[in-house]
């Protein structure tokens, strides 16, 4: 679910909440499977993502649990390309969880907007990527549903959202034994036959998120589900459509057994050593793709009054003056 815009928030609808647990909402970002988006601020100002869950879901116990799993497996996700979740209530009606607002487009927004990126682009992207997965892996989450949508393009780099909150909410969608989670076009064999996820399952999810920002397309085409599915388990990558500096790096992601894939680490410097060698990958190559970065008003240009803490959960937002993903004080609530 998407917290990235390009500078347009769409206004509160009727139906829609003013606050939430004490953070007033003060426009809506988007929407996804597990419910809607909103921009709020923390007490101290700082802009953040309010995911509040759909009814349907709300009232599933099973998804109660999963989600509450979830959450507190996100909580120790610690990462300079994450966009950070600051808070939560998992127990509320309805449960709600707030991450760092990404003041940028989606990857998908921007592939739309542009067309496919240059190779330095993708590199910047990848190693950014690689970095995030790096942070969510070391505390034993798999993405599971990396794709473009869950990519945000900020100025000073890509960050990963929705890090396995968003397979509570797809697990309660299916219920057949064997059931797989992910987006078609992004999926790894192992989940396309339902087998076992692991870090190496983000890692091939990766190279199919940058071949789609290289390409403009999927690397595996168009098509209904089962079509796209059969390709990823029973063909090749077609490389050849990929820029020839791209594809040494795209055969070890690609690569169908788990085991042959590149790790995070290995992605990383691969691209850094490519970015290094080339004079022309600057930031301003980065900055052309992201576009203007989108600014957020203050919490007073919107509404009036402070945040209300008469709830008993925990508020603990990053502080400090640097970018996006920096560390998290100790919970006084904890």
């Amino acid at each position: 679910m998407s917290s990235g815009v390009t500078g347009v928030f769409q206004p509160l609808e009727a139906g829609d909440p003013s606050v939430v647990a004490g953070y007033r909402l003060v426009a809506r970002l988007g929407a996804g499977g597990m419910g809607r988006v909103y921009l709020s601020h923390t007490q101290g100002g700082r802009p953040v993502a309010i995911k509040v869950v759909r009814p349907e879901l709300a009232d599933d116990p099973a998804f109660r649990r999963r989600f509450r799993r979830e959450v507190e497996a996100a909580r120790r996700v610690r990462g300079a390309y994450t966009a950070e979740l600051v808070d939560a209530d998992t127990d509320g009606v309805p449960p709600w969880l707030a991450t760092l607002y990404v003041p940028g487009p989606s990857l998908a927004a921007a592939v739309a907007r542009r067309g496919p990126l240059p190779v330095s682009a993708v590199l910047w992207l990848m190693a950014g990527v690689a970095e995030a997965l790096e942070a969510i892996h070391s505390v034993g989450v798999v993405h599971r549903d990396l794709k473009p949508s869950n990519v945000l393009l900020a100025a000073d780099g890509p960050r990963v959202i929705d890090f396995g909150i968003s397979v509570a909410a797809d697990l309660s969608s299916h219920t057949a034994t064997g059931s797989t989670v992910g987006t078609p076009h992004f999926m790894a064999p192992e989940q396309a036959t339902a087998g076992d996820v692991s870090p190496a399952t983000d890692v091939f999810a990766l190279a199919q998120t940058a071949a789609f920002a290289a390409l403009g397309e999927p690397l595996y085409g168009d098509g209904t589900a089962p079509v796209v599915l059969y390709r990823i388990v029973h063909e090749e990558p077609g490389l050849s459509r990929l820029p020839e500096p791209l594809r040494p790096l795209f055969a070890r992601c690609l690569a169908s057994d788990p085991r042959e894939r590149a790790t995070p680490a290995e992605i990383v410097q691969w691209c850094r050593r490519r970015l290094a060698a080339d004079a022309g990958a600057g930031p301003a190559v980065w900055n052309e793709v992201t576009g203007p970065e989108a600014t957020v008003s203050g919490p007073g240009a919107h509404s009036p009054g402070s945040v209300d803490r008469g709830r008993n959960v925990c508020r603990c937002a990053p502080h400090g003056a640097g970018a996006l993903g920096a560390g998290n004080r100790a919970c006084p609530q904890r």
